[in-house]
């Protein structure tokens, strides 16, 4: 902590993050989800799926797809809450940051017992967790999937239900 002329500033280090899945599956699903191509029917597609999906397990997510700069998909679930629209925020700065999908690098930093902190990010507008996805056709990065309701390991294991189907 830190005190200056009565104002207190209070120095936080990021969370310490919890091993739950191996980095090479991880690593190897990433590599699989790539798509041929991806415009803003198919984005739409995406989204709605997932929504389906969600109901289906009675879950209460909020999903949102964009292509480039714009967000083309964007559905709270009852049962959602706004905060979720805050940990889509973080997710998707991740993803755009990094172009990989945010369980990842954030099993990449658990598995070498690392935090945002490492990375000189700040867990206001990163989280490491699962949930956010780029969409990617061929090598290049066109958008981002991103959902936020349930435990971090069951919104990754949604997106990637989501994005297998797409893919084929």
């Amino acid at each position: 902590m830190f005190r200056s002329q009565g104002t207190m500033v209070i120095f936080v280090s990021a969370t310490e993050i919890p091993v739950l899945a191996e980095v090479p599956e991880l690593e190897a699903e990433f590599a699989r989800l790539r798509f041929a191509h991806m415009d803003h029917e198919t984005a739409l597609a995406l989204g709605e799926d997932l929504v389906r999906r969600s109901r289906e397990k009675g879950w209460p997510m909020a999903v949102s797809v964009k292509l480039g700069d714009h967000e083309v998909f964007h559905v709270a679930l009852p049962g959602a809450q706004p905060i979720n629209d805050n940990w889509i925020r973080r997710k998707r700065n991740l993803v755009e940051l990094t172009g990989e999908p945010s369980f990842l690098v954030g099993q990449r930093l658990a598995a070498e017992g690392k935090t945002l902190d490492d990375l000189t990010l700040s867990e206001v507008d990163y989280a490491p967790h699962g949930g956010g996805y780029p969409l990617i056709v061929g090598d290049t990065v066109v958008g981002s999937v991103i959902v936020s309701g349930v435990p971090q390991q069951d919104d990754h294991a949604l997106l990637v239900e989501g994005l297998s189907a797409l893919a084929g």
